[in-house]
């Protein structure tokens, strides 16, 4: 409605609001009078990342949507950059630029909305902005793949745990998918969530007509399709990409006696990292002690040297040993925790998809861990004091987390389960007063060494059963704690993990690198009917009978593989010194690059483990490079030149594949975002380039990519590889794309061939 309107082809919509208000009023009103409750103001780009006057253009744009005289969202979407470990982005800063915004508008908006949001971490940096900055309603509504997933991997599941922990209003989905596509979606998020829901789709899928970008469900269509959405219990229903005033008019009829209501539903107990959620009382959970100074020496070590590296080769391996959940301790008297804690969960999750649970008494590690994780994690701990849980729970409650309860106060640790459940029952009670329920905490009746009292273990395990059968909340246990000052301690450990389990202990933290501790829980999951055709406990056995003992050498393979790019570098400094640079290439490099891409193809491995892997490559690379003679380091492979196309500005897609393609050795020349087609021409001609990548992620900017694509086959033999959010095969062939590729793995294999050819 902009463009046709006099938008012009690279102009930011967003200007509109100071260089053209009747035009944004008027495309405001018409929705208005279609019916809308909620008019979203035009500042869906607006940050000081594209704009040195954030204020202004906000406080236009919410004058001009208030104008239409309805609720106004502020409308927020992506910054345009992947935030730290998989991009360039400091968490920090992207709170900062979301805060600006807010700012501007906040006494004089009804809702803070972010929309089309790819990226849970991005979320978070933004919802947070939103609590400390004002008290208005967060609405969160993201767009997800056909494979039901964020850019960044997430699942619904995922972003419903994480999002619901950290307390906002209103969830949902838009773009990307019409009616028909997203239904199966919105079903699914329905079931997970008891949060209000919204749900904004395209008018279907899109078409190039004459050079216009057209969608195919008309507004009766769409409006019909749409009644379904709100059977489901959906509170907020709207339109997003080709949803025009008609469509928006038609959506109101068809609705308007729609009931409105939420479905409950029943309270959950679950973590999540950034792809990955674990869910308690489904079956016992498995939490890795290993990253724990207590008793290690070697891990005290570590931590005064700040070797992250061995941080990392404990929870991979961990991982690798079936741990659901790594506890992180990193405390030492001598060291900086909260800059070891952050150093140690940024590392991790960039290694590894598995959860964390947050393990410290330093309220200070405690906040800076909870605010720069990526998901929803597990915090170790509270306890009964009220020290410690008027410090505690509100950081819970702000960040969102399942909390340890270890069940003492101020009197110590009773010696009876009648005195540990009274405290259990104190904690449950104050949690209730921060607004946090039960089924957040999971209680840790504390197992005490059987070698001072011989009662100790009866009376933890009549505590653990108690918890989980009369107050109906979830149980863990540190179970080595049981056999200090024995022999054989795995003997005594072993046995009361089975009688722990058996009193129905959620979650017990444990060496995973145990083959009795392991086995011992796969026998129980398979005589408790909680292993399918005993298919884990066969594969366990099978894992330790050929299990050598677990070795802190890592090869580069798999370094690259699990993006240890330390690890990459310390193995290709050594290998440079006995092979031939190409033997490392292609026997190490080349096969870890392709095992990692498969993975991402399957929905394996997702895009941040995707990047770690390729900046661990990159590494090994530039070491190799170091190596050689200068004249061979000069060499270049086939060239592929990258562009987002003309008018936008939208460039992680286009960034993510240029890794990929240097890491299999193409020469890429990159020409930025908001590229004319005339400079796409000149560079193909200039560096006689054969293959063409092409972006874009709005509707509005097709019609240039296929400029582009005309241009190009009109004066050169170069091939156009195209991809971006708004794009689909069929649409790619509309516009004479020569291939179309879905992600970044797709296009190095399609490269990969075109040159083989």
């Amino acid at each position: 409605m902009l463009q046709a309107g006099g938008l012009k082809a690279g102009e930011l919509p967003e200007t509109l609001n100071l260089k053209n208000p009747k035009l944004v009023y008027s495309v405001h009103k018409a929705y208005a009078d279609a019916g809308a409750d909620i008019i979203s103001t035009n500042t869906f780009g607006v940050n000081s990342l594209k704009f040195d006057n954030v204020s202004e253009v906000v406080q236009a744009a919410v004058a001009l949507a208030k104008k239409a005289g309805k609720k106004v969202a502020l409308d927020m979407g992506p910054l345009g950059k992947l935030l730290k470990p998989s991009g360039d982005l400091e968490f920090e800063k992207a709170y900062e630029l979301y805060k600006e915004v807010i700012l501007a508008a906040k006494d004089t908006v009804d809702i803070v909305f972010f929309e089309t949001m790819t990226d849970l971490y991005e979320i978070k940096a933004g919802v947070l902005a939103a609590k400390e900055n004002c008290n208005l309603p967060i609405f969160v509504s993201m767009m997800f793949d056909s494979n039901e997933r964020l850019l960044t991997g997430a699942d619904i599941e995922t972003a419903v745990t994480t999002l619901e922990g950290l307390g906002i209003d209103a969830i949902g989905m838009n773009c990307g998918l019409g009616p028909a596509e997203m239904l199966p979606l919105a079903k699914k998020m329905r079931s997970l969530t008891s949060l209000p829901m919204l749900l904004n789709p395209n008018a279907g899928l899109p078409r190039s007509v004459d050079g216009k970008t057209v969608f195919d469900v008309d507004a009766e269509s769409f409006a019909e399709m749409m009644k379904e959405f709100a059977s489901l219990g959906v509170s907020y229903l709207g339109g997003c990409c080709g949803t025009t005033p008609a469509h928006i008019k038609a959506l109101v009829s068809a609705c308007k006696d729609a009931e409105s209501f939420i479905p409950q539903k029943e309270k959950v107990t679950r973590v999540s990292s950034y792809s990955k959620t674990v869910n308690f009382g489904k079956k016992p959970i498995i939490i890795g002690e290993r990253i724990n100074p207590t008793g290690k020496k070697l891990f005290k070590e570590a931590l005064r040297n700040h070797d992250i590296g061995y941080i990392i080769n404990e929870g991979v391996s961990q991982k690798e040993r079936g741990a659901h959940i790594l506890d992180v301790n990193v405390g030492l008297p001598e060291i900086d925790e909260n800059e070891m804690m952050q150093s140690a969960v940024e590392a991790l999750q960039g290694v590894t998809d598995l959860p964390l649970q947050i393990d410290t008494a330093d309220i200070t590690a405690m906040e800076t861990a909870l605010r720069m994780y990526n998901g929803k994690p597990m915090l170790n701990s509270v306890n009964g004091k009220e020290e410690s849980m008027t410090s505690v729970f509100p950081l819970v409650k702000k960040y969102g987390a399942v909390v340890v309860c270890l069940c003492l106060d101020e009197n110590g640790i009773p010696k009876t389960a009648d005195g540990r459940i009274e405290i259990a029952e104190k904690i449950i009670a104050k949690a209730k007063e921060y607004g946090i329920d039960k089924s957040e905490l999971v209680f840790d009746a504390l197992a005490m060494t059987v070698s001072t009292d011989s009662q100790s273990a009866n009376e933890t395990l009549k505590a653990v059963k108690y918890l989980n059968e009369t107050l109906g909340v979830k149980t863990i246990l540190g179970v080595s704690n049981i056999s200090f000052g024995l022999p054989e301690r795995e003997i005594v450990n072993s046995a009361f993990f089975n009688m722990a389990l058996s009193n129905g202990l959620s979650a017990g933290i444990i060496n995973p690198l145990s083959d009795a501790m392991m086995n011992t829980y796969h026998a129980f999951l398979a005589l408790r009917g909680l292993d399918e055709n005993c298919e884990s406990y066969i594969a366990n056995v099978s894992k330790t009978q050929v299990a050598q003992p677990v070795s802190k050498e890592v090869d580069l393979k798999t370094a690259i593989i699990k993006g240890m790019r330390q690890k990459a570098v310390e193995c290709t400094t050594e290998l440079v010194k006995a092979k031939d640079s190409l033997e490392i290439i292609n026997g190490e490099i080349m096969p870890a690059l392709d095992f990692v891409g498969e993975g991402f193809e399957k929905n394996k491995i997702f895009l941040p483990q995707l990047l770690m892997s390729a900046e661990s490559a990159k590494a090994s690379f530039e070491i190799i490079k170091a190596s050689m003679p200068k004249d061979a380091t000069e060499k270049k492979g086939e060239k592929i030149i990258l562009a987002t196309v003309h008018g936008d500005i939208h460039d992680i897609g286009k960034n993510i594949v240029k890794v990929l393609l240097e890491n299999y050795g193409y020469d890429v020349i990159d020409l930025g975002k908001d590229v004319p087609e005339e400079d796409v021409l000149q560079a193909v001609i200039e560096n006689n380039v054969k293959l063409v990548g092409l972006s874009a992620l709005m509707t509005t900017t097709v019609p240039a990519m296929e400029r582009t694509i005309e241009l190009v086959h009109k004066n050169t033999d170069a091939k156009v590889i195209v991809g971006g959010a708004v794009l689909t095969k069929s649409y790619a062939e509309m516009i004479n794309a020569d291939f179309y590729a879905s992600d970044a793995t797709e296009t190095v294999k399609t490269a990969k061939k075109y040159f083989q050819n």
